[in-house]
């Protein structure tokens, strides 16, 4: 018993294998009916004591093994709880922040909107001064090729007009006397010469 006890038995088992035996009444074997029954007893003692020695030996491991493997479970559980619960505030303080991005993004497009306008109507302007001084310089030429040719004109109809003028006061007499005159210039020339 000092054995069972050293290696750690359990003590209910002791007592419960003492408890059955003294039930028995301690008879002598031969009042009981059975002369083995004593032998019996003594088998299950021992059936007893090797099973709370087998359990004192292989439990303690195994309660140990599983208790390790409950608590590494619940150190990663605990560790993920962590990663998640980071996770978890990035994208609670992404979310509150995009609200102000969204509102910088609006300014920031308005911003290159208003730009690109100003771009738009300086590029629009400066194309239409070109486009003005392209029209002065056509008007230009335009009025000094009318001119020129208002001037070819009023010297043709002058001409026309003198020649209409000249036709109408010369008569056939008036003809004759210049042809006579012309002709008496010429023989006059021909003589000093």
């Amino acid at each position: 018993m000092k054995r069972a006890l050293k290696h750690g038995l359990p003590v209910f088992f002791l007592t419960a294998a003492l408890a059955m035996a003294q039930e028995a009444g301690g008879a002598p074997a031969a009042e009981a009916g059975d002369p083995l029954l004593m032998w019996k007893w003594i088998n299950f003692g021992i059936l007893v004591l090797a099973l709370g020695w087998l359990m004192a030996k292989t439990l303690p491991g195994a309660f140990k093994s599983r208790t390790e493997s409950i608590q590494k479970g619940i150190a990663e559980a605990q560790q993920q709880k962590k990663d998640a619960d980071k996770r978890a505030a990035a994208v609670d303080q992404r979310m509150s922040a995009l609200g102000t991005e969204i509102e910088s993004f609006r300014v920031q497009s308005r911003l290159e909107m208003e730009k690109e306008g100003e771009r738009l109507r300086e590029e629009t302007a400066a194309h239409i001064r070109k486009l003005e001084q392209q029209a002065t310089v056509e008007i230009e030429s335009a009025g000094k090729a009318a001119r020129r040719e208002l001037r070819v004109y009023a010297s043709d109809l002058a001409l026309k007009l003198a020649e209409e003028r000249i036709r109408t006061r010369l008569n056939a007499d008036t003809e004759s006397a210049l042809v006579n005159n012309f002709v008496a210039d010429l023989k006059r020339q021909e003589s000093k010469n």
